[in-house]
């Protein structure tokens, strides 16, 4: 009976993960992970896999708990690698264990979901974020987790914070993760909080002639998203896309923060000054150009930076990723991991 509970709620899973996917305010890309727990068997999102496919093809990875969980309490480097846990008799595709298995694994409910939404990130990059969430998820149980690389660092950042009752966490420069027993409690969760923090943003709209006349025979093209332009065309939003990198999505798909046209700068002028073709150009008051080859999760993080800058508020000081910070994600061996199997997706 409980073989066939957990199955089930596994197959509710896979449903509410390929909603979540295609809702690009609430994760984007390869971004974002969902997991169940089924006695000592975590199964969660595979790295590199996108939430949409959910449905389409196998995306969860069986991982053994309590292994796990020792790793991180002895701060294990072992714990940064979650592929060693894997219950691989059970992983078919032998895809490995997202690398945010950590936190899934800490939450005591049965039921995880991470989440990069855009509202949430709007106000996780503020230096008050800790305030501003205290008077939007009033009489919730949370907790806030200061800024840690995603991994085994990050777990034990969450471990600092965890208190019994906890179901939701606001993951600093990162994300929301929300608990609970079962996934349609979970969902419910993730609905009130996302509703509670939601705030609309500021809109705009692009020059699309002029973003043509710019592509000439440049090799870059139009953003697969139109409300990426935002970024650009918005003199805030392009200010803060101009001091640096918010999150670690953003530094694994584009790159550390955003190039930023000049004026008077076209498509080769920008590459000249930069000395390689960047992934993405802002042109201020315009909008975006994509270089021809970016892929599709760079894309979906340019579209992200655009809905979040929208959301944060323009009197804001914003916290953003340090040197060392973008450096360790960039070297980090299981985020070009997941960057060759977006590559190869696209």
């Amino acid at each position: 009976m409980a073989i066939n509970a957990d199955a089930q709620e596994l197959a509710a899973l896979r449903s509410l993960s390929a909603n979540i996917g295609r809702d690009p305010h609430l994760t984007q890309a390869a971004g974002g992970n969902t997991s169940l727990k089924a006695g000592d068997t975590l199964w969660i999102k595979a790295s590199g896999t996108w939430l949409k496919d959910a449905l389409a093809e196998d995306i969860m990875v069986p991982v053994a708990i309590r292994p796990l969980l020792r790793a991180v309490e002895q701060r294990d480097p072992a714990a940064d690698q979650p592929q060693g846990f894997a219950i691989e008799a059970l992983n078919a595709r032998k895809l490995r264990p997202s690398i945010e298995t950590t936190v899934h694994a800490l939450m005591p409910q049965r039921v995880v979901l991470h989440v990069h939404c855009v509202d949430t990130i709007s106000l996780a990059v503020q230096t008050d974020c800790e305030a501003q969430i205290a008077k939007r998820l009033d009489g919730l149980e949370w907790a806030y987790v200061p800024y840690r690389r995603p991994g085994l660092p990050l777990a034990q950042g969450i471990a600092e914070r965890l208190r019994p009752g906890v179901d939701v966490l606001i993951l600093a420069n990162h994300g929301l993760v929300v608990a609970a027993e079962t996934v349609a409690g979970a969902e419910a969760l993730l609905r009130r909080v996302t509703g509670l923090l939601a705030r609309p943003p500021r809109k705009v709209a692009p020059n699309l002639v002029a973003l043509t006349a710019l592509i000439g025979h440049t090799g870059y093209r139009l953003p697969a998203d139109v409300e990426a332009h935002a970024a650009a065309i918005d003199p805030e939003s392009c200010r803060m896309a101009s001091g640096g990198s918010l999150y670690p999505d953003h530094v694994i798909f584009l790159g550390k923060g955003s190039v930023v046209a000049r004026p008077g700068e076209d498509v080769l002028r920008v590459t000249e000054r930069c000395g390689t073709a960047p992934g993405a150009i802002l042109f201020p008051g315009l909008g975006v150009l994509m270089r021809g080859d970016a892929s599709a999760g760079a894309d979906a993080m340019q579209r992200c930076l655009a809905d979040v800058t929208a959301r944060v508020d323009v009197a804001a000081k914003l916290n953003y990723l340090t040197a060392a910070e973008n450096d360790e994600l960039i070297n980090w061996d299981a985020e070009q991991y997941r960057q060759k199997l977006n590559a190869a997706g696209s």
